[in-house]
């Protein structure tokens, strides 16, 4: 019997959280008192446990854009609990879901379709990023009282949902929320930071899914590289959380009950205070895009309403006789309620160059069902057109295709590798407004170099450092309007004057190639996240790539100005990579998990403009 359970509907009980995580066969019931503070490190940790809801807003901690709902920052003081058996906890709730009436969705799909078609041909196609998530809200309303709304539709999602990271109830005043999320965006348990990029979608087809089908999915290029990208992005995340960065495991298969995602596990140690793990890793690519500072800008663009908790996370802090643990959820999968019954499932497609209209509609609807049956909005029976995957998943050649996504790709991030004799000298990298910095400094260290991360309003016109990294970014390296721009070309402009050791990566490489003479222009279709085999000045090296714009030169050339030797594509005059008199530049991200050549040329290219 439950001791906790039957008080969550009566008059005047206190705050509740009930919690199942993936796989456990116990739930735990949660109650205490609502604390809403300003910022994550007002979290209060004192010794009591507590659950912690983040808005997308308190993305602003960062630096980065967001619409301002003034959704709180809301902390649950757990003051008093209980741990059950699942099956116990389903007995003892509310048999029956409330229904959900006038369901509706904000954007109609023929004008998403739209939206994705602009977001390729204006964002991506001008260089903002790799990837966006846009979102669209489904509404009904419910006549139940909330509570016990929550309740039945938890009980729901626990009896017919599978795969979920956390199933979940919250209710607090004015927020309550139910869900079943399926991927952890961080925890960091006794000083071991996981993240967990999941992305890729197969949606169940009528009938069940097939072998056939499964594998058609796992060689779907736009499929591969759009979980390619989540990863890197998370990556950076681990670089800056982590002083030896993170490893990567994977990639799994998780199956729910109507589609099947792919992912990654990411981990690494870390002595920051969990609050400032949490910030760090504000938030996840999987459901705002990369570069992420540019990717909260795009969806301020586009999306004309604030996400609420939308997107945010559900971060449960546990005392440990060291300090805290953080567990972190995504809060996505999940309906949210409010007191007078109004109810909202929001729901994103990853919109990448390879982004079919059609098919991102299609996502965003498979995303919501599995909440939207759960509560009621709808029937279960249409629901049931996405029928078991069982038979698919168990084919022989899925495990191989899965293996073979990791042939391609950069060792650096999957296998341990002992740091370098230190090189003695100071390295300062430049950040562009894309955090692939952190990667690039974290294989500086590996070199052996001490390296340090600036943002490009702070970098100092004359640099002290041995060497001088120019990281890459979003945007058009033509485009002098843009203050980030004028002042790269500020930056690269005074290194050079100084004749000082420096190198250029992607954004910079073009502005290098620019003020070397070199014509910038748009590529015909953008290479955002692609691998390519590309010759680095006599060196065949496979490099990840993230660009719209390239610079043009024929290949062995010299530059009209600054005399830079060129690499270039042969038979396009893509230019890959510059380099002279103590000065280098390289089109492709190095440091990417989609460069498994990247360290040696990152070596190369270093101890080039270091020795000249």
């Amino acid at each position: 019997m439950s001791r906790l359970l039957p008080t969550l509907t009566a008059p005047g009980a206190p705050a509740f959280a009930i919690i199942r995580r993936e796989q456990e066969p116990t739930l735990d019931v949660l109650i205490g008192d609502v604390v809403d503070v300003d910022r994550l490190a007002d979290i209060p940790l004192d010794g009591a446990e507590v659950l912690t809801l983040v808005p997308f807003r308190q993305v602003r901690e960062r630096g980065y854009v967001a619409h301002d709902d003034g959704a709180p920052l809301r902390c649950l003081i757990v003051r008093d609990r209980e741990t059950l058996s699942v099956d116990a906890a389903i007995t003892a709730l509310p048999p029956h879901p409330a229904a959900i009436g006038d369901l509706s969705v904000d954007i109609p799909d023929d004008e998403y379709a739209a939206i994705v078609r602009r977001v390729i041909d204006d964002e991506i196609g001008h260089g903002e990023g790799a990837n966006f998530v846009i979102r669209r809200d489904f509404t009904g309303t419910t006549d139940v009282p909330t509570r016990e709304a929550l309740l039945g539709w938890l009980r729901a999602l626990l009896e017919f949902e599978r795969g979920a990271y956390w199933t979940f109830a919250i209710s607090t005043p004015g927020v309550s929320l139910v869900g079943a999320t399926p991927e952890r965006h961080v925890s960091s348990i006794g000083g071991v930071v996981s993240m967990n990029p999941i992305s890729g979608t197969f949606r169940h087809p009528a009938g069940g899914a097939t072998g056939d089908d499964l594998v058609a999915f796992l060689t779907d290029v736009k499929e591969r590289e759009e979980l390619f990208m989540v990863v890197d992005e998370e990556l950076k995340m681990m670089s800056a959380v982590c002083p030896n960065g993170g490893r990567m495991r994977g990639p799994f298969l998780k199956r729910m009950s109507r589609l099947t995602h792919t992912e990654y596990l990411l981990e690494g140690h870390s002595d920051l205070d969990v609050r400032q793990v949490l910030r760090l890793t504000m938030f996840a690519p999987t459901v705002t895009g990369s570069p992420m500072q540019n990717a909260c800008t795009v969806i301020a663009r586009h999306e004309t309403t604030a996400r609420g908790y939308y997107a945010g996370v559900l971060a449960r802090f546990t005392p440990t006789d060291a300090g805290y643990d953080v567990d972190a959820p995504i809060l996505i999968r999940t309906a949210f309620v409010d007191d007078a019954g109004h109810v909202r499932v929001s729901a994103g497609a990853t919109l990448v160059r390879h982004s079919k209209p059609e098919s991102e509609v299609a996502e965003t609807w498979t995303k919501a069902s599995g909440v939207l049956t759960a509560i009621g909005a709808i029937p279960r029976a249409d629901a049931s057109a996405a029928g078991s995957s069982a038979e698919a998943h168990d084919d022989p050649r899925v495990a191989p295709l899965l293996a073979a996504r990791n042939h391609d790709l950069a060792p650096f991030w999957s296998t341990a590798q002992a740091s370098r004799p230190s090189k003695d000298a100071d390295v300062l990298v430049v950040d562009n407004e894309d955090e692939f910095t952190t990667m690039l400094a974290h294989q500086l260290h590996h070199l052996g170099y001490r390296a340090r991360v600036v943002p490009w309003h702070e970098a100092p016109t004359e640099a002290s450092e041995a060497l001088v990294v120019f990281g890459p970014g979003p945007g058009d390296p033509r485009d002098e309007s843009d203050p980030r721009v004028a002042r790269l070309r500020e930056l690269v402009s005074a290194r050079l004057a100084q004749g000082r050791p420096a190198l250029a990566v992607c954004l910079s490489h073009q502005v290098l190639s620019d003020l070397a003479g070199l014509p910038i222009e748009p590529l015909p279709a953008p290479r955002q996240g692609q691998q390519h085999v590309i010759d680095v000045f006599g060196e065949q090296a496979a490099i990840g790539f993230y660009n719209t714009f390239a610079a043009r030169g024929e290949n062995g050339s010299t530059t009209p100005e600054l005399a830079l030797e060129i690499a270039s594509d042969p038979e396009t005059g893509i230019v890959h990579a510059l380099r002279g008199a103590k000065i280098a530049s390289v089109q492709g991200h190095l440091e990417s998990v989609l460069s498994p050549d990247g360290l040696t040329v990152l070596e190369r290219l270093v101890d080039g403009v270091l020795t000249d």
